[in-house]
C-alpha cells in the first residue's frame, strides 16, 4: 500500500484487479486461446476449517441518519452473514450479480476481455440458507476496500465461517462501482464523486464506523435482524477490513467498546489511531511489502499510539489487493501481477493463516505462536518493529 492508492476511488480503480489485464485486452481480443483461458470458470480455495459454510444476505436500514452520499434518505447496508452449517445443506452462492460484474468490467474497460459470468460463476464453498450448526461463535466483521464489493473477502470470510465464527461482511451504499440492493436497485459510487471533489477520506471511514456500529446493534439488540443471531457469542466481537475498510476498524473500533480487536489489510489510517488509544485492546497491521516502517506515515504515526498487544506484519512480494480474492482469481485466468509476484494461492493461504491465528488467540484464547516472529514454513512474512 501507498498513500496514492488510498487517497481517492481513482487510485483503487487502477489495482481493482491485477495490472496485467490492462493490458490484456488487445491480446485476448485477438487471440482464441488468450480469450478462451478467460472464459475459464474459476474457484476460490477451500476454506481450512472443519465446518461447511452457510450464507444469508440482509438489508439492513439506518432510519436515524441521513445517507451522508446521497445527501437525503436513511442509511442502507448490505451485509452477507456467514456461519458454521451442516453438510448437504442449503444451495449454491452466486458471487457477484450479472449487474455488479458487469459495472466492475465496465469501469475497468474490461467487459471485452472477461465475460460477466466468469466473475458470477466464481466458486466458493457457501451455501445460501444452509442449517446452522448449533453453538455460540465469536463474530467477526469484514469491511471491502473503496469502491469494491464486499464479495472481495470471501475467501477470508468462508475460511473464517469454516473455522467456528460467524462473519459479516458489508457493503455500505453508495461506495463501490455497484452493489445490489432490494428493490431492483443498484448503488453505484456517489462517495467517489464526494471524495474526488474534496471530501476527505476520513469521512469514508469515520462513517463506516458508525455503520458498524449500528450493524452490531441489529445483530445483538434485543430484536435481532437476522434469525439465526443466537449463534452469536455478544462478548466476543472483532472486525477486519482492506484497505479503507482498515481504516474503519479503527473509526469502529474507537466508538465501540463491543469490538475487542481489530485487523487492518494495507488500509492507511485516514480515521487516526485516538491519542488515547484504543483501551488496550489487540491491533494487527497487515500490509503489502511497501508497508513497512517509513512507508506509511499514518501507521509510522499511529504505531506508538496502539496500547494493547500489537503486530505489524507484512508480505514480500505482495500488492495493495493481495489480502483479497483478486489474485486468486487472476493467477487462474492465467493473468498474474507482474509487481506483485506472490502467487494468488499462496496470496489467500498467507491471509487466511494470519488473520485467523490473531482471531483465534484474541476472541478465542488459542495461542498462536505463528504471531510471535518469523516462521521457517513462510519466508514471504516479515515482522517489523519500529
Amino acid at each position: 500500500m501507498n498513500r496514492r492508492r488510498a487517497v481517492a476511488s481513482a487510485a483503487l480503480l487502477a489495482l481493482l484487479l491485477p495490472l496485467p489485464l490492462a493490458g490484456a485486452g488487445t491480446a485476448a481480443a485477438d487471440s482464441p486461446s488468450a480469450a478462451a483461458r478467460l472464459r475459464t470458470t474459476v474457484e476460490l480455495p477451500r476454506p481450512t476449517g472443519r465446518f461447511a459454510v452457510g450464507r444469508e444476505d440482509l438489508h439492513l436500514v439506518d432510519r436515524s441518519r441521513t445517507d451522508p452520499w446521497a445527501g437525503s434518505g436513511p442509511r442502507e447496508l448490505m451485509v452477507t452473514m456467514r456461519y458454521p452449517a451442516r453438510r448437504d445443506t442449503g444451495g449454491p452462492a452466486r458471487y457477484l450479480t450479472d449487474e455488479e460484474a458487469r459495472l466492475l468490467l465496465v469501469d475497468r474497460g474490461l467487459e471485452q476481455v472477461i465475460p460477466v459470468e466468469t466473475l458470477t460463476g466464481t466458486a466458493g464453498a457457501s451455501r445460501t440458507h444452509a442449517r446452522p450448526l448449533a453453538g455460540r461463535y465469536p463474530l467477526v466483521v469484514l469491511s471491502p476496500g473503496f469502491t469494491v464489493h464486499r464479495a472481495t473477502l470471501t475467501a477470508l470470510a468462508e475460511d473464517l465461517a469454516s473455522r467456528g465464527y460467524v462473519v459479516a461482511s458489508v457493503d455500505h451504499a453508495y461506495e463501490s462501482v455497484g452493489t445490489a440492493f432490494p428493490g431492483g436497485r443498484v448503488l453505484k459510487c456517489l462517495a467517489c464523486e464526494k471524495t474526488e471533489s474534496g471530501t476527505p477520506m476520513r469521512t469514508v471511514s469515520d462513517t463506516r464506523g458508525r455503520d458498524v456500529s449500528f450493524l452490531l446493534d441489529r445483530l445483538t439488540g434485543r430484536h435481532p435482524a437476522w434469525r439465526h443471531a443466537g449463534l452469536i457469542d455478544q462478548s466476543r466481537i472483532a472486525m477486519a477490513g482492506h484497505s479503507i475498510g482498515g481504516a474503519s476498524a479503527v473509526a469502529a473500533m474507537a466508538v465501540d467498546p463491543r469490538i475487542r480487536a481489530g485487523v487492518n489489510m494495507d488500509g492507511g489510517l485516514h480515521t487516526p489511531v485516538p491519542d488515547t488509544g484504543l483501551g488496550g485492546r489487540p491491533f494487527m497491521l497487515l500490509g503489502e511489502q511497501k508497508s513497512a516502517p517509513g512507508d506509511i506515515t499514518s501507521w509510522d504515526e499511529g504505531w506508538p499510539k496502539l496500547d494493547g498487544w500489537k503486530r505489524w506484519v507484512t508480505f514480500a512480494d505482495s500488492g495493495h489487493f493481495t489480502f483479497t480474492d483478486f489474485p486468486a482469481i487472476a493467477q487462474q485466468l492465467g493473468l498474474p501481477d507482474q509487481d506483485a509476484p506472490l502467487p494468488g494461492a499462496r496470496s489467500v493461504e498467507l491471509t487466511r493463516r494470519y488473520v485467523s491465528a490473531f482471531f483465534d488467540q484474541h476472541l478465542k484464547g488459542i495461542p498462536r505462536p505463528l504471531l510471535d516472529g518469523p516462521s521457517p514454513d513462510a519466508p514471504e512474512v516479515r515482522f517489523h518493529t519500529p
